[in-house]
């Protein structure tokens, strides 16, 4: 039978190397935030077990242990981008879309990446990509159910080309806008085609798509 003073010492260790490990995988999504932020695209092929192993201190072994795939590895990259920029997509709401389209364009100036064409192949851009989506398509659901699925669709394909760097991008190289007055573009831009489907006659200004 085990002493019992053994059993408080044992679940010290426990909480202990718990300890160890989150921190080391903290370690490791920290520092393949770091790679990401200086690659000058969006190809994040060069973000593999080695090079995240070499930035973050660690064994490529003991990066394997934390995340078994590098699509793995990249998901949880690109959610602590995500949360970086202040971005939820489960509390994406018409009544916010601005407030969040601007901290996810202010993040975009902290990365190395010159321009976001041709559209990330990444998983972890693809699974971004469709929560985006699927945030938008609920927040124009719920703030005009009226609407036909073709028009709630064509008024979040709308705010999502919006949202896009892309078009950040474009008014920002492609035009000469600082950073914050392309930010303040779009808002206003978001904030039009949100009062078409919002208007105080009653009447949806998208009529167009059936």
């Amino acid at each position: 039978m085990a002493d019992s003073s053994t059993v408080p010492r044992r679940a010290y260790d426990n909480r202990t190397r718990a300890q160890k490990a989150a921190q080391t995988r903290e370690r490791i999504v920290a520092a393949g935030s770091e790679l990401v932020h200086e690659f000058e695209s969006w190809d994040w092929r060069g973000l593999t077990f080695r090079a995240v192993a070499v930035r973050a201190g660690v064994g490529e072994r003991t990066v394997y242990r934390h995340f078994p795939t590098e699509r793995h590895l990249h998901d949880a990259v690109m959610a602590r981008l995500e949360a970086e920029a202040g971005v939820r997509y489960e509390d994406v709401t018409l009544a916010n879309l601005g407030e969040v389209t601007r901290r996810v364009f202010a993040s975009l100036q902290r990365f190395s990446v010159r321009e976001s064409l041709p559209t990330p192949r990444d998983s972890a851009f693809v699974s971004s990509d469709e929560r985006r989506r699927e945030a938008l398509q609920r927040a124009v659901a719920e703030a005009a159910p009226e609407l036909p699925d073709a028009q709630r669709n064509a008024v979040a394909g709308l705010l999502d080309v919006l949202w896009s760097p892309a078009s950040y991008e474009r008014l920002v190289g492609g035009w000469g806008l600082r950073g914050e007055d392309a930010t303040r573009a779009i808002e206003w831009l978001m904030a039009q085609v949100v009062k078409a489907i919002q208007p105080d006659d009653g009447d949806v200004c998208i009529t167009s798509v059936e």
